[in-house]
């Protein structure tokens, strides 16, 4: 599994590819392997590009040859075996001499005694490893510790403080539940439980809905019978809230207008009820797929699947919807604890382009809505230039005024949203993705 492992990264790297995508297409080759193997696989491939910029420092103090300067397969192998050593429960001589065997067979014979020289270095001295000084450079030491591009740390430093930015960027690096939503028009949450548990399910409370819970002790989804009876969905509390403040009734009429893989379009029509309307619209037919493939399993009647470019205006919707869902494409910011390779592929451009695409959406978005109808705004990034500064945006570009979320919220995050009325979670701090959502209505 560790040369399966190595291919993985050396195929991200070189393609820039997505870890998720990358390895997906390996776990399906490898389907048929022991759960064990499959499992040291993920660990590895997702631990070793979780942590990439703290291995790579610590490497660099052991090798004389700077990691960026190494050839592509050592330094991924490199990566890949200290991350072992120092992450993992596997006997430092078993990864010296693995990575010494792959080194060989992959054609570097002769370097294989520097990537050995390198290891037997680091397992000496994994009790005393360097980090930046932290007074001296806060900003590096952050950035090294958590394995977050110093841009990164600094914007997030500058918006939230060096304590909470700290907070957020361990957090990154814990595990992530897996949490479930049930369908009210479906099943109760004490019987979706009683159902999981007799499948063998841990199931626990959820932190904020009573329709929310946590599970874990599972091993695919498709085995669990409520799983394939459609009555719940994967999807983190944060991305609840949407749904929650928006005020959707029976009957409604609702558009979500970037709305795969479909949680928020689903909530919806678990509000709506048969006698509404949820018309789900993304982009690319991939996506549109991947919400029909859903609701094959979820069946709402209710629920029309469209694919629809966010930036064209339709006008045969035109102040026809109760509620308009307008969870924009965004950075990400907020999620970056389960895809933990986002933070490499993002840059301070792509962050000004992110704005620009959501404040052209948001243009036409509001148009959608009826007189006293309800459009949200969310996203789930942390980014306030993308969050607060849209709100702004919107309150001075649009006929749309601001309502506050307060009274919708649970009663552990009453008082946070201030007279802004808009709320932003925050990962590590309030146990949840990183998220923000704004509610306004049509005058």
């Amino acid at each position: 599994m560790r040369e399966e492992a190595l291919n993985v990264l050396m195929n991200m790297e070189k393609t820039g590819r997505l870890s998720h995508l990358v390895m997906g297409e390996a776990l399906m080759r490898l389907q048929f392997a022991p759960k064990n193997e499959r499992a040291f696989f993920t660990m590895l491939c997702e631990g070793v590009t979780e942590q990439r910029i703290y291995l790579d420092y610590v490497l660099d103090a052991f090798s004389k040859t700077k990691m960026k300067k190494c050839k592509p397969l050592i330094r991924n192998l490199l990566r890949l075996s200290a991350y072992q050593i120092l992450f993992m429960n596997v006997r430092d001589a078993a990864a010296c001499s693995e990575a010494v065997n792959l080194a060989k067979k992959r054609g570097f014979r002769s370097l294989s005694g520097f990537v050995n020289g390198v290891l037997r270095t680091l397992t000496r001295e994994k009790e005393h490893l360097p980090l930046p000084d932290r007074k001296k450079d806060p900003g590096k030491y952050l950035s090294v510790r958590y394995s977050m591009p110093l841009w990164l740390v600094e914007l997030l430093t500058e918006q939230y403080g060096e304590e909470d930015t700290e907070t957020m960027l361990a957090s990154f690096l814990t595990a992530r539940p897996t949490t479930i939503r049930a369908y009210l028009s479906k099943t109760e949450p004490r019987n979706l439980r009683k159902s999981l548990e007799e499948s063998g399910v841990t199931v626990e409370e959820g932190r904020y809905f009573p329709y929310a819970f946590r599970i874990s002790g599972y091993n695919y989804l498709n085995k669990i019978p409520a799983f394939r009876q459609g009555l719940f969905v994967i999807q983190d509390e944060s991305s609840m809230f949407p749904v929650e403040v928006s005020g959707i009734r029976a009957g409604d009429r609702v558009l979500d207008l970037c709305a795969a893989p479909g949680g928020k379009t689903f909530h919806a029509a678990d509000r709506t009820g048969e006698n509404g309307l949820v018309i789900a619209r993304d982009l690319t037919e991939y996506k549109t797929e991947l919400l029909q493939e859903n609701n094959d399993r979820m069946k709402y009647p209710q629920v029309k699947i469209e694919q629809w470019d966010a930036t064209e205006f339709d006008t045969s919707l035109e102040a026809s919807m109760d509620v308009v869902l307008a969870d924009l494409p965004c950075s990400g910011l907020g999620i970056m604890g389960r895809k933990n390779d986002i933070k490499y592929h993002l840059t301070r451009e792509q962050l000004d382009e992110l704005v620009d695409l959501q404040r052209k959406i948001l243009s036409l978005a509001w148009k959608y809505v009826k007189p006293g109808g309800t459009l949200i705004f969310s996203t789930c990034t942390l980014n306030r230039r993308e969050n607060v500064e849209n709100v702004r945006w919107i309150e001075e570009n649009t006929p749309l005024r601001r309502v506050s979320v307060e009274a919708c919220l649970p009663e552990e995050l009453r008082g946070r949203t201030g007279e802004e009325g808009y709320l932003q979670l925050l990962p590590g701090i309030d146990g949840c993705d990183g998220f923000f959502v704004a509610k306004f209505t049509r005058v």
